[in-house]
């Protein structure tokens, strides 16, 4: 987007920065995505000297573990951005918009993983991974805006289709979907539980989040008073797809479905290629670095079995009945691939960080 993003000077020495290390906040620490980004903070060994836990009422006093420490939830207020470096929004994103603001003030760069700012003058959505498969260069801005994270979607997408124009041309992709109960956050996935629970002893069902049954069932809409409706998280993906993929990337048909699982997103894909090519090619243009190609049964990729993984799950297969065509099933861990990138965006925008104090 155009940059009309006004950036605010840092006014804080900092020892520990002048060292290396940074201080972080995450907004929404109870939530999934928040436990999920601390997480990976930790498993990345980010250079981080304190990490303040911030979230609304439902999660005050929580304790939380970050690495080996072990953090109190603080409620969100403009005093506790005070010299942070990076803030993870990992909140909902009527939270994000009210909040964000007084990062930025405080001097803080901003990730968003909340998709509230996509819209934000000098906003950004960014996939680290996408890029350096790309080959763009990672040079840092000076005054980065807001980093939106890419729907982990679009990321998988762009990553497999942008790899298999290596096997060959592409002509023509259709892809599907499947949408778990995790992306609504722990709301999403304990009316799936009590759903789940209620149809099995012939209660009423609960339907706060999704406003339609979800549990043992498959749905292409949520009922009408589901926030976000589910033919506005298939936008986001087909423009976050388009936004960090490029104008060259392969054209897309995307379905997004609202499947009966708790966690991972699953997808089948259906290739053209404009000539036949064999699947021995198909495997290693898409294997490398976040991708992990399956071959045998009871290795084929599941949501259950991505949990956890930073990588993406496929397997391949030819199309019996058309020549030139290809059928891929992937599944990943939709919450630790936001994660990622969430953290890999924060990785590559350390150079902007201030060293003593800016006048």
């Amino acid at each position: 987007m155009s940059s009309n993003f006004k950036p605010v000077p840092v006014a804080h020495p900092d020892p520990a920065r002048a060292a290396g290390f940074y201080r972080l906040a995450i907004v929404g620490a109870g939530t999934l995505k928040g436990k999920e980004v601390a997480e990976v903070l930790g498993d990345r060994n980010f250079p981080s000297l304190d990490i303040k836990l911030l979230d609304d009422n439902e999660s005050l006093g929580q304790l939380e573990s970050v690495g080996d420490e072990v953090s109190f939830i603080q409620s969100v207020r403009s005093e506790h951005f005070e010299k942070i470096d990076f803030t993870f929004f990992a909140s909902d994103q009527e939270c994000t918009r009210q909040n964000w603001k007084k990062a930025h003030t405080a001097g803080s760069a901003i990730v968003d993983l909340s998709y509230a700012l996509e819209n934000e003058p000098g906003a950004e959505v960014k996939s680290p991974w996408i890029q350096r498969q790309l080959g763009q260069s990672l040079t840092p801005e000076l005054q980065p805006g807001p980093a939106v994270v890419a729907h982990p979607a679009a990321v998988v997408l762009a990553l497999l289709l942008l790899r298999l124009r290596k096997a060959g041309a592409v002509e023509r992709v259709v892809a599907t979907v499947f949408e778990p109960a995790s992306e609504h956050g722990q709301k999403g996935m304990d009316e799936l539980h009590e759903q789940t629970v209620n149809l099995l002893s012939f209660q009423p069902l609960p339907k706060k989040v999704f406003d339609a049954q979800v549990a043992f069932n498959m749905v292409a809409r949520y009922g009408e008073h589901s926030v976000p409706p589910l033919n506005t998280v298939e936008s986001r993906v087909l423009r976050h797809y388009q936004r960090i993929a490029g104008k060259d990337a392969p054209p897309l048909s995307l379905l997004l479905l609202q499947a009966p699982i708790f966690h991972g997103h699953a997808l089948t894909l259906h290739v053209e290629m404009e000539e036949t090519v064999e699947i021995d090619g198909v495997s290693k243009a898409l294997a490398g670095e976040r991708v992990s190609i399956t071959a045998l049964a009871e290795e084929s990729p599941s949501n259950v079995n991505a949990a956890g993984q930073g990588d993406v799950l496929v397997s391949i297969q030819a199309d019996t009945s058309l020549a030139n065509g290809l059928w891929l099933w992937a599944a990943w861990d939709n919450l630790r691939i936001a994660a990622a990138t969430a953290v890999a965006c924060a990785e590559n925008m350390d150079a902007t960080r201030p060293i003593g104090k800016i006048q």
